[in-house]
């Protein structure tokens, strides 16, 4: 089953928490034992696992992004200049695979699944692969 979602971001740079929404569909899948993919289709956001009980945690990932990944330097030369967002998004990949055990995502105790923007605000589409097995 391929599920869609579809995010309107707010920030240039935001992480947002989509494990409710990967949850429900992996319930109204019915399937108790397997795997949920999370993809994104952009080269200029990802799909990330991190802690989602303290907010500052983001706050901290994307301040130490962007100063690993400065939105402006003298080098860069692509014209659309967004490349750091493109480094951003290369650093946190574009999928994460979670476990599905008795219909339930199989994620740690403080462990959530995020959506980045690294170049908003923009309307982006993350996707969801419910395989049994």
């Amino acid at each position: 089953m391929l599920h869609k979602i579809e995010l309107n971001t707010s920030k240039r740079d935001e992480m947002r928490d989509i494990t409710r929404d990967v949850q429900s569909y992996v319930r109204k899948s019915g399937i108790s034992d397997g795997l949920a993919v999370i993809y994104t289709p952009h080269t200029t956001a990802g799909i990330t696992i991190n802690e989602n009980a303290d907010p500052d945690v983001k706050h901290d990932v994307l301040m130490r992004l962007d100063e690993v990944y400065p939105w402006n330097h003298p080098k860069y030369r692509h014209a659309e200049g967004n490349t750091a967002s493109h480094l951003k998004a290369i650093t946190t990949g574009t999928s994460q695979t979670v476990i599905i055990q008795n219909g339930e995502l199989l994620l740690g105790r403080w462990q959530g699944i995020y959506f980045c923007e690294f170049d908003g605000p923009r309307t982006r589409d993350c996707y969801i692969k419910i395989m049994e097995g």
